[in-house]
């Protein structure tokens, strides 16, 4: 079964809504998940904040935490996630932040790197992932499958 298909199922079993707040992925999360029937009943809304001005307006993430941190970070996804739990009133949140390539990385955030945040029942939890400069496109769809895999596994444990 697709992952997709299983996140739906998982929430509706739930009784979940989610909703991303997305940067690199520009909106491929949110458009995977409706490709599965049924994806209305757990998805109201979502964000495509490209612009950090985005993620302050919309998100609540704070500019002191870009600033601090820069905007590919786990503390901007852990608001970014936050943020798009509170906005949207739901109980998953899902921000994702990153460095699709091929130009803008550093030796310190390299092109394919990409931060997450997952809130869960205000509870978040963050990673980075490290896909390498794999082309952008590739680190989009990695981005989101990893979004999907870690989500199912973080709900089964809840």
């Amino acid at each position: 079964m697709a992952l997709e298909k299983q996140l739906v199922d998982l929430l509706i079993e739930k009784g979940y809504h989610i909703a991303f707040a997305e940067s690199c992925t520009s909106g491929l999360c949110s458009s995977a998940l409706v490709n599965v029937p049924n994806a209305s009943s757990v998805l109201d809304v979502s964000f495509t904040t490209y612009a950090n001005e985005a993620k302050v307006k919309y998100l609540g993430v704070s500019e002191k935490t870009i600033e601090e941190n820069g905007v590919v970070s786990e503390p901007v996804a852990c608001e970014m996630a936050l943020g798009v739990a509170k906005t949207s009133g739901a109980e998953v949140g899902v921000g994702v932040t990153g460095i699709a390539g091929p130009s803008g990385g550093t030796p310190k955030k390299p092109v394919g790197m990409v931060c997450f945040g997952f809130c869960i029942n205000g509870a978040v939890k963050t990673f980075t992932k490290q896909f390498g400069s794999i082309g952008r496109q590739n680190v989009r769809n990695s981005s989101v499958e990893f979004v999907f895999s870690t989500l199912i596994d973080l709900l089964k444990n809840t």
